[in-house]
């Protein structure tokens, strides 16, 4: 069961994973994406590639896989370290209860 500190850290990390990738990795996902799709292209038809109306769509297309693989890693990653964050707040506060505990018991 995750207590209130960990929830509220889990989301501030989501945010600031949004925030990282709207500063930051729409660009870089921009020019992966494309680069990428370049080259399997390249690979795929064996040579130089023309510009023709499915290269662009592909490139369209691989623009759109890369924003949204650099958007989920962002929003991802900034969730788990504040999920870690959020334990890290939170393991005072478990001690101090369980050493509370174990002074009953006795």
């Amino acid at each position: 069961m995750m207590n209130e500190s960990v929830k509220i850290g889990m989301k501030i990390g989501s945010v600031f994973g949004v925030i990282l990738f709207l500063v930051f990795g729409v660009m870089g996902g921009f020019y992966f994406g494309s680069y990428g799709t370049l080259i399997l292209l390249q690979k795929l038809m064996g040579g130089t590639v023309e510009p023709t109306l499915f290269v662009r769509a592909a490139v369209v297309v691989g623009i759109g896989v890369g924003i949204a693989a650099t958007a989920t890693v962002s929003i991802v990653t900034g969730g788990v370290i504040g999920t870690a964050l959020g334990y890290l707040v939170s393991l005072p506060k478990a001690l101090a209860a369980k050493k509370a505990e174990v002074k009953v018991e006795a």
